[in-house]
């Protein structure tokens, strides 16, 4: 059985380069946005003020969940960082 290997893990999971694409970059968004937030050293309520958006919405993105979050909200976001 050959083995099988990819650039990274989305490449694995998902069926195009498009979406695999699409999936990196949102990943590395969210990993700057939460460690920006990180270093604040504030509450989350805090930091969700400071970026316009609710504390669930923070807590959401601090814990990764990726399928919640567009580039285009992740940029905007970042944006305020």
């Amino acid at each position: 059985m050959a083995t099988r290997s990819y650039s990274s893990v989305w490449d694995a999971l998902l069926d195009s380069p498009e979406e695999s694409a699409n999936m990196q970059l949102r990943s590395k968004l969210m990993r700057e946005c939460s460690e920006l937030v990180k270093s604040w050293q504030i509450s989350q309520e805090e930091a969700a003020e400071r970026l316009h958006i609710t504390q669930p919405r923070l807590n959401d993105l601090l814990n990764g969940k990726i399928s919640e979050f567009s580039i285009d909200a992740l940029v905007t976001i970042r944006s305020k960082c």
